[in-house]
């Protein structure tokens, strides 16, 4: 038999009341079904019957042809509605599926998908159904949430099965990096009931955290307890990393205690997650806290591991405290962890950050001696070291002699250098290292162009920083907050403060939000042209737009009205800034001694300043 035109099914017969099927089917997709899926909705009726076998033989063995012939009077569609009521394996089924929407180039309608998902999830096959989701969310055509729902609960598949379909949905979203659908999935199936699972939650937490969407992460966390979604380990972990991304620590730490009363026991990752937050958005006394939790840590039987010791090490460098970090460095040693590559590198770059060159030099020979290989970040990192000790002929033989080690320079290579030939005044080299880069390529970015309009702006030439600013942003690079501070300072010091007033305006014009740099830095422009009144007004406006002066913007106020005579209202400022709870640093002492004691006015405050001043 070349082709089979009789349909006989052993145990059951299904072309009676297909013809009413199809009519009813047709009725009910005519008003959704789109030009692409007209193959799919049901337009011929089917007139004749189908040998069960032999269908299952042709597509098991991918005999195509064959099968197009044995359906040549029937849609593509209309073949799957007769399978999807035969006893056929779904597997062929999806095989079916998979090669009529590639040979007849059409995409079938949305019931005939959840169709099939409920075909596969009654099987059991999971692993089809992942597959076939992902498939599904990469069709160029986007189905909405609201419409898959329904198209789920018309089509009838239950709602175990529904849940087990809705939570995979998630999961293709997330792998799409389609990371809004996922979120309004999640929520939609809350609406529906559908029970989800980590296998879906514990990726979207994690993308939600990529992504820097914080706030939907709180909520993801409160509505899986609110459900009762079965939590684990790792989603307390991902939600704790969000937290502390956004400097939300204390929200961390109550993550930490909700994981204890769930009978969960924070790992080394939680432990390490919460120490890192704590160094990178700590604020004072940071290191102190990420300290305490390492003595919690070993105190709860958790061992430190490397990673432990290098964001405590990372920390304490970066807090410019090299006497604490080079005590854990021992400490890490001491019980027999090898420090690796990102250990040196975070000693090295702290060292060099503070001008310790010899010592980071002797770090990199020890690094070199346990047989550990330097990176591009070590070489950036003692470059730098070299930069700051206005070492440029040596930074430049580190630079050149990179190639031969089998590494290639990056942009922060690049940047480094040419940020200290425009310090030191040779813009010719800086062009050069610019016109290098790009030959590579490696492409500049907006620090590279800051840095040459920071050097172009040092030397007085204007013009020359205006045509940088004008090819950065051809370059499609916009300019950001700090390309902003180094205009702002340059004008300050060129004693035009109120032109640096027009740039702070731009910004907000642009979306730019200003830092504490940019308003101190004007601040300071006006106390040092003696305008006492547009400074203060500059702070009040500063308050207003949500930033809380800091020590440098009270440092900065006080020396402006020490150097104009108001020793009384210095004075008040001064106490002002430790009502406040700002803690005094040496500027502040040095303001104090200079400006005031030294011309016999002695500060009408508590005693603790006073005799830090004397003693200082």
């Amino acid at each position: 038999m070349n082709h089979l035109c009789h349909l006989q099914f052993p145990k059951k017969s299904i072309h009676i009341g297909i013809y009413i099927l199809n009519l009813q089917y047709q009725t009910r997709l005519s008003s959704t079904t789109s030009s692409s899926s007209l193959d799919s909705s049901i337009t011929t009726p089917i007139s004749h019957t189908f040998d069960l076998s032999r269908v299952s033989e042709l597509i098991t063995n991918q005999h195509w042809s064959d099968l197009k012939t044995l359906t040549n009077q029937t849609t593509s569609g209309t073949f799957l509605h007769v399978l999807f009521q035969s006893e056929l394996d779904s597997d062929l089924v999806l095989r079916y599926f998979k090669w009529s929407e590639e040979e007849f180039r059409v995409s079938h309608h949305l019931e005939l998908y959840c169709r099939l998902f409920h075909l596969l999830a009654n099987s059991k096959k999971y692993g089809k159904i992942r597959s076939l989701l992902h498939h599904f969310v990469k069709k160029d055509e986007t189905h909405s949430n609201s419409s898959i729902f329904h198209s789920l609960a018309v089509t009838g598949g239950g709602f175990c099965a529904n849940s087990i379909i809705v939570d995979m949905l998630i999961l293709a979203y997330v792998y799409d990096s389609k990371t809004d659908l996922a979120f309004e999935a999640f929520l939609r199936a809350g609406d529906y009931g559908f029970k989800l699972s980590i296998t879906s939650c514990n990726p979207m937490l994690g993308i939600l955290v990529k992504e820097r969407k914080f706030a939907v992460v709180e909520i993801v966390y409160k509505e899986m307890i609110r459900r009762r979604i079965e939590l684990d380990v790792i989603t307390f972990n991902i939600v704790i990393k969000g937290f502390c991304k956004a400097g939300k620590l204390k929200k961390a730490g109550d993550v930490v205690e909700d994981m204890k009363v769930r009978g969960f026991s924070p790992s080394v990752v939680t432990y390490n997650t919460l120490m890192n937050g704590y160094c990178k958005n700590g604020g004072a006394g940071k290191m102190y806290k990420a300290d305490g939790i390492l003595k919690e840590m070993v105190s709860n039987g958790i061992h430190p591991i490397e990673s432990t010791f290098n964001v405590l090490i990372d920390g304490f460098c970066k807090d410019e405290n090299l006497s604490a970090a080079m005590k854990v460095f021992k400490e890490m040693q001491g019980q027999g962890l090898k420090p690796g590559v990102v250990t040196y590198n975070s000693l090295i770059n702290g060292h060099c950050n503070e001008g310790k060159l010899d010592d980071a030099l002797c770090l990199r020979d020890e690094m070199v001696g346990s047989g550990l290989k330097l990176n591009i970040v070590t070489y950036n990192a003692l470059i730098n070291g070299f930069s700051k000790k206005k070492m440029l002929k040596e930074a430049r033989e580190l630079f050149d002699g990179i190639g031969e080690k089998g590494l290639d320079a990056d942009v922060v290579t690049f940047n480094t250098l040419i940020d200290a030939y425009c310090k030191a005044g040779k813009i010719e080299e800086a062009i050069a290292l610019r016109d290098l880069m790009m030959d590579k390529p490696v492409f500049p970015d907006v620090a590279t162009y800051n840095c040459l309009i920071g050097g172009f702006l040092r030397e007085g030439k204007m013009e020359e920083a205006s045509k940088l600013l004008d090819d950065m942003e051809n370059k499609g690079l916009r300019a950001d907050v700090i390309t902003y501070n180094i205009r702002l300072n340059a004008l300050c010091k060129k004693g035009e403060s109120r032109k640096a007033a027009g740039l702070l305006d731009e910004m907000f014009e642009r979306c730019i939000r200003p830092c504490h740099v940019t308003y101190n830095t004007l601040i300071d422009g006006y106390c040092t042209e003696g305008n006492l009144r547009a400074a203060l007004n500059l702070r009040a406006r500063m308050e207003r737009e949500g930033k809380r002066p800091n020590v440098v913007t009270f440092n900065v106020l006080i020396k402006g009205f020490c150097q104009k005579g108001k020793l009384e209202e210095a004075n008040g400022l001064l106490n002002e800034m430790l009502e406040k709870g700002l803690v005094p640093n040496r500027t502040t002492y040095e303001i104090v001694k200079e400006d005031m004691m030294e011309r016999g006015f002695v500060p009408d405050i508590d005693g603790h300043l006073y005799n830090v001043s004397v003693n200082s």
